[in-house]
């Protein structure tokens, strides 16, 4: 594989707080990208990050911090969560979310739900109030709704650019063609968000509309505890975005933290082996964002480019393009 970059950033001893967080990653490139289209979404991550680092600033939780930031991402269209999700081959939206605190090692999660407006909200309710860590289609809307997260009508998902791409690929399929156009970002839209706060408590949340076409109730890994999100104070907090079949085989978010727990490995080398290494030797696409108790951030992915960002205090970077590492 040659579509290899890193983002490791190390620690500093004066970062209170810190949050990471991905929008996707795939086939993100500079001269595809029009202007327009391109500060929409750095708009779109730094508005994430603020919406965090006021939280965390403030001296607020890790959990509220990623519960708001992809709370936010999930109610923008530019991202494959909420609001912006692709459709399955039936027609549908069909969401999944995970969420994990790492004080604890208290764990959520919702799959194939389609009308509950904020499904990290939902896997945040599962992990805090519910003796059970992964609930699924009308069973987990029916808890979420009794939790009191916002119901939305399916239409409220419905977006012109997602519905034309189903459109597209299902015409393909039946000229017997192979469509490229949608086929790697298909497999890699997701949100994520991993933050420490003030008291040195780490959380992590994923979000994702799956991948577009889906068949058969196809459940990818990020409402997977240990392979799509993953929280440990001891170790690190981890969101994965990436062609989630791989991503629940090797288990990606849980291997980081294996490998700092049990080989005292750095979050950057331990993030690095996994992606770089062990998933990409494999044939595994995507990527990471890691953070660890001392503030230590990680950003690896090996796909063209993967919608990034990081705030600690008096930092902030947004990234897109492998070629900006």
């Amino acid at each position: 594989m040659n579509s290899i970059t890193h983002t490791s950033v190390p620690f500093d001893a004066s970062a209170k707080y810190a949050l990471v967080l991905h929008g996707g990653a795939g086939t993100i490139i500079k001269a595809n990208m029009t202007t327009e289209m391109e500060m929409a979404y750095k708009d779109a991550l730094n508005e994430a990050l603020t919406i965090g680092e006021k939280i965390l600033k403030a001296g607020g939780t890790s959990i509220d911090a990623v519960d708001n930031v992809i709370r936010f991402m999930e109610d923008c269209p530019l991202f494959n969560a909420g609001r912006g999700s692709v459709f399955t081959h039936e027609g549908h939206v069909e969401h999944d979310a995970s969420f994990m605190n790492g004080f604890d090692m208290s764990a959520g999660a919702v799959t194939g739900i389609k009308m509950i407006k904020y499904p990290i909200s939902a896997a945040r309710a599962v992990m805090e109030n519910s003796e059970h860590v992964f609930l699924s289609g009308q069973g987990a809307e029916q808890f979420a709704i009794e939790q009191g997260v916002e119901k939305a009508d399916p239409s409220y998902f419905y977006t012109e650019q997602r519905w034309l791409a189903l459109q597209r690929i299902l015409q393909s399929e039946d000229q017997g063609t192979e469509l490229s156009e949608d086929a790697d970002n298909q497999k890699h839209g997701t949100v994520g968000c991993v933050a420490l706060d003030i008291k040195g408590n780490i959380a992590a949340g994923t979000s994702t509309g799956g991948m577009t076409n889906k068949k058969f109730g196809r459940i990818g890994d990020s409402p997977i505890i240990g392979a799509g999100t993953y929280a440990d104070n001891k170790t690190c907090g981890v969101s994965s975005t990436g062609h989630g079949e791989f991503f629940i085989r090797f288990t990606v978010a849980r291997d980081i933290a294996a490998l700092m727990e049990y080989k005292g490995l750095s979050l950057k080398q331990a993030s690095d082996e996994v992606i770089y290494n062990k998933l990409t030797q494999n044939g595994g696409l995507g990527g990471v964002v890691a953070l660890d108790v001392f503030g230590n951030i990680a950003m690896p992915f090996n796909t063209e480019g993967m919608y990034r960002g990081y705030i600690r205090p008096g930092e902030r970077v947004v990234g897109m393009y492998r070629e900006e590492d």
